[in-house]
């Protein structure tokens, strides 16, 4: 039990231990933060695998849609577990609520003539990836019999953040140990700037804090996810956003855990904000853009506008 420090006047509000620790891991990440460990590579699946093996805590980016990181980055993994690691696979993909579902699937996948790579995916009940580029890597953990975890907020969930407050994911301790209700204003912004810089800046104004305190409570719940697997040894599959040393996951690890960690980025050479985010990552490689449709036209067709001020 912390006691409550006294001094004239009155009694100072009194911190947990944890909430103490992660105003230390906040400092030392914001310190981190400040520029990648090393120049922008072009992405190998050597120089991946070693990036991979220098920490038994890895946070590997992506861009969701480009089959070529994908590719480099199932050999890479590959070429690890040759070595003989056995880490844990957490997956940004499946929802950390249907841990169970992925578990008995796994178990179910057993039986003879089972499609078991499917069989997971439905099971689980993922949706809104395209699997084609996820099943190698869920096919290297059943291969080499790795633990497999759900790590991501569901959308629902994410919902509720967004409209109800974090309140409405996470309890009164959650929020206490994390300093939800605290969190630094350029903290708050830079995750509205991420958010709006995603959207191709087509999100009104109103809408930002709301879509942003989703994307925390996201990032939260990602690193609860890895967090009891740091012994054994984790790699988390996520996008860039959410493995960012500054606003990310990282934000939320002790400095403990922050110091078994190494974040990589996979950025896409293109890509105009590429060079001003590589200074978040400890890693950072470069590929070329996926061939892709503009996705700022789709985004002008659905998204709502802001209300003209009368």
């Amino acid at each position: 039990m912390v006691r409550r420090a006294r001094r004239q006047g009155g009694a100072v509000p009194a911190l947990t231990l944890w909430a103490i620790a992660r105003t230390v891991a906040a400092f030392l990440t914001t310190l981190l933060a400040s520029c990648a460990t090393e120049p922008p590579a072009p992405l190998s699946a050597n120089a991946l695998a070693d990036a991979i093996s220098r920490r038994p805590v890895v946070l590997l980016g992506e861009v969701h849609d480009s089959a070529s990181q994908h590719a480099v980055r199932t050999e890479a993994l590959r070429r690890f577990l040759t070595s003989g690691a056995r880490p844990t696979l957490a997956f940004e993909q499946f929802d950390s609520d249907r841990q169970q579902d992925l578990d008995d699937a796994r178990i179910e996948a057993l039986s003879p003539g089972t499609g078991r790579v499917d069989h997971l995916i439905a099971r689980a009940g993922a949706s809104g990836w395209n699997w084609s580029f996820y099943r190698p890597y869920l096919q290297l953990a059943i291969d080499y019999d790795l633990p497999i975890v759900a790590a991501n907020l569901s959308r629902a969930d994410a919902m509720r953040a967004a409209q109800q407050g974090f309140g409405a994911v996470f309890d009164t301790q959650q929020q206490a140990d994390h300093l939800l209700e605290q969190l630094p204003s350029w903290f708050v912004t830079e995750h509205q700037r991420a958010v709006d810089t995603g959207h191709c800046k087509l999100i009104p104004g109103s809408m930002l804090p709301a879509l942003a305190r989703a994307q925390i409570a996201r990032d939260l719940t990602l690193a609860k996810a890895i967090r009891p697997h740091t012994g054994r040894g984790v790699v988390l599959l996520s996008g860039n956003g959410h493995v960012r040393n500054d606003i990310g996951v990282p934000y939320f690890l002790t400095a403990a855990e922050r110091a078994l960690t190494v974040t990589i980025g996979l950025l896409e050479s293109d890509d105009i904000d590429a060079g001003a985010i590589a200074m978040h990552f400890d890693v950072v490689m470069l590929t070329p853009a996926q061939p892709r449709a503009d996705p700022c036209d789709a985004l002008r067709k659905r998204l709502p506008r802001e209300a003209p001020s009368s």
